[in-house]
């Protein structure tokens, strides 16, 4: 039983004649009538009897009729379901977003999205790099935006844009010298966040691999989850934590904090991340390249705190 023989089943039941089937289906009449012969040779029943106008159904035709209407709407439904992923008329794109997205003016992103592709259904997560990379290895996203460095073994990622770490302090004398090395740093009483994540974290992880080579622990007094929480933290004079130039340069970053540069710097690299060999639905692709457009236009613009590391967006 094929799908091309249901179709001309349900074509001479809807018009009650082969002729105006095959008229329907664009194919000759022979051919409907082999189709449907065919058919009753499977089943070993005849599915029409000949009235005075029309083909009528015969027992076996009324048996099969439901059926047939089931499985020719399942194979359309399915064939209009994919036809809509492909096309941006359906389907669901899901991508994992920064937590810190709305310093990388990221905070518009499924509003210019859904403008551009009304019908397709947006799921976006907003996490820690490393639950992104696990998230999209896993397949609960097709791709996503990250901080390096995390484990990429089964990905591919792309590397867009880097931004500076920097060390925050209410400290006037910490501000006046410049600069900051990870030896001063550690001194600090220190305030950090991703507290969960803790050396997972990609920028937490960056600082403390920078202090373990010069054979330093850093040993907060407070860890917190969000970076506003220890801004705040430090903005009462508690200690001193470090950040990205973006989270710096917000206008909600506290009037009273200051910040100078690791010597020598330190670097977030925000990168496009998706599972090595797969090849990304036309929803995901599509907003994977709005968020690589986003980010790459403002740091080649320079209204970013970011550096381009793609030379162009493709």
């Amino acid at each position: 039983m094929t799908l091309t023989q249901l179709q001309a089943f349900l074509a001479a039941v809807r018009h009650g004649s082969f002729s105006a089937a095959a008229r329907d289906l664009s194919i000759s009449q022979p051919a409907i009538s082999d189709l449907v012969r065919r058919l009753e040779d499977e089943l070993g029943a005849p599915l029409f009897m000949r009235g005075a106008r029309r083909l009528l159904l015969t027992a076996a035709g009324d048996e099969l009729l439901p059926f047939a209407e089931q499985s020719v709407m399942a194979a359309e439904g399915g064939a209009q379901a994919v036809k809509s992923l492909t096309t941006l008329e359906g389907g669901t794109a899901t991508f994992g977003l920064l937590r810190n997205a709305d310093y990388y003016l990221l905070s518009n992103l499924a509003k210019e999205f859904h403008a551009k592709h009304p019908k397709v259904r947006i799921r976006l997560v907003g996490q820690n790099s490393a639950e992104t990379a696990e998230a999209v290895l896993a397949g609960d996203l097709e791709a996503g935006l990250i901080v390096l460095p995390v484990v990429l073994s089964g990905l591919k990622a792309i590397p867009l844009v880097r931004d500076e770490i920097v060390h925050v302090t209410r400290d006037r004398e910490v501000l006046q010298s410049g600069s900051t090395s990870i030896e001063s740093f550690a001194q600090r009483p220190l305030i950090l966040y991703d507290a969960h994540y803790a050396k997972r974290d990609p920028t937490r992880r960056q600082v403390v691999d920078r202090a373990e080579t010069a054979g330093l622990t850093l040993a907060p007094q407070i860890e917190v989850e969000q970076v506003e929480s220890a801004l705040a933290l430090v903005s009462d004079g508690i200690g001193d934590t470090f950040t990205c130039r973006a989270v710096a340069a917000s206008p909600t970053f506290p009037k009273d904090l200051g910040v100078v540069p690791f010597d020598p710097p330190i670097y977030d690299t925000i990168a496009l991340v998706k599972k090595s060999g797969h090849t990304l639905s036309a929803a995901t692709g599509e907003l994977a390249k709005l968020a690589r457009t986003t980010l790459l236009k403002m740091a080649h613009s320079g209204e970013g705190t970011w550096q381009a590391v793609e030379r162009r967006a493709k």
